[in-house]
C-alpha cells in the first residue's frame, strides 16, 4: 500500500535539509521537522520566523547561536555518537531569532518546531535532565526519552520525544489517536515520526508503521515498510503498532503540535486491542531495556 504520508528518505528533501517537513508542507497547521547534515567545521543559519524550535542532536554535537532584537544566547551542545548510543542535550530557541548551528565536527541535526504564539526565553536542556521512560511490558516495551513532553519542557505548542524499539518489539500499541478535542480525554495534535534502525553485522534495518481510519479529518491510512531517513506523517486516525523487524534496534523521533489551548499529550486508545494496556501492570519488561539511561546530574 503507498500513501502520500509515508515519505522515504529523500522524498521528503529540502534545500540543506534532508527532511523538511512544514505546515505548508504537510497540509496542516502547526508541526515541523527538518533534519540537517552538515560536514566538519560545518555551519548553517535560519530564522526561526513564527515557531519556537529544539535544536536535538542525532549524531555529533554542535554550538547553537540565537540573536533578536532583545540580545543574544550561544551554547555548546555535547551531543552523542547515534540515537542508539545515548540521551542527548538539546537547545531552545525562540520565535523571531536567527539562529545558526557551527558544528566542528560534523553531525546530523533535528530541528523539532511548532507555530507558536508566545515568545518563550532561549534556553539550554540538559541531558541529565531528560526523563527515560520505560512504557509497556514483554513484546511490547519500548524506551522513550521524554526530553521536550508536555510537563517537563516548556514551550508554548512543541511536543516531542523520543522513542528506542528493540529488536522484534512492538511500539505505538495498542494503536491510539489524537485527533478530537475532548477536554481532559484527548487532545487535537498533528504528528511526525522521523525512523532511524540499528544495522546488523552491516545489513541495514527496517520496520513497520501502520496507521488506520478514525473517522476523523482526512482518513489517513498508511501500511508502510519503513526504514533510515523515513518519514510518517499523521495529521489524524489510529497509529500504531511500530514494528522493529527481529535483530534490528529502531528509533523514532515523534513531532507533535496542534491547536488546543492546553499544551497536553492526551490519547485515545483503540477500543479493539485498549485491554493489552492493561496487561502491562506486574509483567516484566523487555531485559533490553533501557538501552541507555541519562548521564547523572
Amino acid at each position: 500500500m503507498t500513501s502520500p504520508y509515508h515519505l522515504p528518505a529523500g522524498e521528503a528533501a529540502d534545500g540543506p535539509y534532508g527532511v523538511a517537513v512544514s505546515p505548508g508542507s504537510a497540509g496542516w497547521g502547526h508541526a515541523h521537522l527538518r533534519v540537517l547534515d552538515l560536514p566538519a567545521g560545518g555551519t548553517h543559519t535560519f530564522d526561526t520566523g513564527d515557531s519556537e524550535w529544539i535544536v536535538l542532536p542525532l549524531s555529533g554535537g554542535c554550538e547553537v547561536s540565537c540573536a533578536d532584537e532583545f540580545g543574544g544566547d550561544a551554547f555548546r551542545l555535547t551531543g552523542r555518537d547515534s540515537v542508539f548510543g545515548g540521551v542527548s542535550d538539546f537547545a531552545y530557541v525562540p520565535r523571531d531569532a536567527r539562529t545558526t548551528l557551527s558544528a566542528p565536527g560534523g553531525g546530523r541535526f533535528a530541528l523539532t518546531g511548532a507555530r507558536c504564539t508566545r515568545r518563550l526565553p532561549a534556553r539550554y536542556g540538559p541531558a541529565a535532565g531528560v526523563p527515560v521512560e520505560l512504557r509497556g511490558s514483554g513484546a511490547c516495551s519500548r524506551q522513550v526519552n521524554n526530553f521536550a513532553a508536555a510537563g517537563v519542557f516548556e514551550c508554548d505548542r512543541l511536543i516531542a520525544v523520543e522513542v528506542l524499539t528493540p529488536g522484534g518489539n512492538w511500539s505505538s500499541f495498542p494503536p491510539h489517536k489524537h485527533d478530537e478535542h475532548r477536554p481532559g480525554e484527548e487532545s487535537v495534535l498533528e504528528e511526525v515520526y522521523y525512523f532511524e534502525f540499528a544495522a546488523h553485522e552491516g545489513v541495514p534495518g527496517l520496520g513497520y508503521q501502520r496507521v488506520t481510519p478514525s473517522g476523523h479529518g482526512r482518513g489517513t491510512d498508511v501500511l508502510a515498510e519503513v526504514r533510515d531517513g523515513d518519514v510518517v506523517l499523521i495529521p489524524d486516525g489510529w497509529h500504531g503498532p511500530s514494528i522493529a523487524a527481529p535483530g534490528h534496534h529502531m528509533y523514532y523521533l515523534n513531532v507533535m503540535a496542534g491547536p488546543d489551548p492546553e499544551r497536553a499529550w492526551l490519547i485515545r486508545d483503540h477500543p479493539d486491542h485498549a485491554w493489552v494496556r492493561d496487561t502491562w501492570p506486574g509483567r516484566p519488561v523487555d531485559p533490553r531495556l533501557p538501552l541507555y539511561t541519562a548521564p547523572a546530574q
